[in-house]
């Protein structure tokens, strides 16, 4: 397992955290604390090692996630969403690989959904797709060099196009209650033209470099990144929690919340829930690294069960975020408490497709031995 990188998103947590504010009320992360992730290889974290990346594992990409979110939910999602972007590169040819990633500060991101409209065409002799389309939930695009759009091409292809953020219009549509620091707003492209070097076929392309990671399914990659992001949101709750209750003493009350039997009850539950399903993720994910390092693959049972961590795992810090902004009282009403946005921040975590609770759903019966369709999987 990669420790450096864990180590690393430890050592940032007081950078970001005095930060938190700031992406807030920009609805977007300040540039400090994108330098201080980019600088700790924490918005690449996937990035094959043949262009210069650190490559990790998926448990520690997982404890990374948390760490950063622990401090930041919304710079744990950007650091998320940049860090399996780059494991993509590893299908890229050669060519659009260090065209896009030579540079090691170069982060990132976009969005995996077919909203764009391809078409094939040539440009000073180079083949390529013209592609307009407008994507939504761009998280952290705005400081990203690269952005990635999916497009269905008049080809009956889908291809991820990635295209440089000059030629990206960003659209000023996110004001929300959660994750407002992601920055995640809308995006869109027209007749940007796409170099067949800078797109891929997603599951049809193999990959160039063929190391571990690029065999290991990507929605599961992603699934288990925003999980992480809601372990880390719902720790920092309990944590935050666990500081209120030693010094307030409700009124019309001789005991501090801390001795509290309520609470103490309820703490307890909530501990219990968000620390089992992060070992029930991180085990799941050992076990099919372990395998696809072994060149096993990752079979479906294992993505089924990986899945079923993760949204377990988003779950888990939901719970952990709800039970710690209820049992403070009134003190978590108030902007100055984080308690209010990490249950905001936890309950987008669980809004995310990989990751909904409807998907318990299509576990359930695939645990059932009936068939669906594990595509997303």
């Amino acid at each position: 397992m990669s420790s450096a990188v864990v180590e690393a998103s430890a050592d940032l947590s007081e950078i970001i955290e005095a930060r938190a504010d700031e992406a807030e009320q920009a609805r977007r992360l300040p540039p400090s604390t994108v330098k201080a992730l980019v600088d700790a290889d924490l918005m690449r974290m996937c990035l094959p090692a043949a262009y210069g990346g650190p490559e990790v594992d998926p448990v520690s990409m997982v404890e990374a996630i948390a760490n950063v979110a622990h401090a930041d939910g919304a710079a744990g999602w950007c650091s998320m969403i940049a860090s399996t972007t780059s494991s993509m590169a590893a299908f890229l040819p050669e060519e659009g690989a260090a065209e896009i990633y030579s540079d090691p500060s170069t982060v990132t991101g976009g969005v995996f959904a077919p909203n764009g409209q391809g078409r094939a065409t040539e440009s000073h002799g180079v083949g390529g797709l013209e592609v307009s389309g407008r994507w939504a939930w761009g998280s952290g695009t705005q400081h990203c060099a690269w952005v990635l759009g999916g497009a269905m091409c008049d080809d009956g292809t889908f291809r991820l196009c990635w295209f440089p953020q000059g030629e990206v219009h960003f659209i000023d549509t996110w004001h929300t209650g959660g994750m407002r620091g992601s920055g995640s707003l809308d995006y869109s492209v027209e007749g940007a033209f796409a170099p067949f070097r800078r797109t891929i076929q997603p599951g049809v392309t193999a990959p160039v470099v063929d190391n571990t990671l690029s065999h290991f399914p990507n929605f599961t990659l992603l699934a288990a990144g925003v999980a992480a992001v809601g372990l880390g949101v719902g720790r920092r709750a309990l944590d935050e929690l666990n500081d209120i209750a030693q010094g307030k003493q409700p009124q019309f009350s001789s005991k501090t919340l801390a001795q509290s039997s309520f609470t103490q009850i309820e703490f307890a539950r909530a501990e219990a829930t968000l620390r089992s399903a992060r070992a029930f993720l991180l085990d799941e994910l050992a076990t099919a690294w372990a395998d696809a390092e072994a060149g096993c693959g990752v079979t479906i049972e294992q993505r089924v069960a990986i899945r079923l961590a993760a949204t377990n795992a988003a779950a888990a810090g939901a719970v952990a975020a709800d039970a710690a902004y209820t049992l403070a009282g009134g003190t978590a009403v108030y902007d100055a408490s984080l308690l209010g946005r990490c249950m905001r921040d936890a309950h987008v975590v669980t809004q995310h497709i990989q990751t909904a609770p409807k998907l318990n759903e299509k576990i359930g019966k695939l645990l059932l031995g009936l068939d669906d369709d594990v595509s997303m999987f």
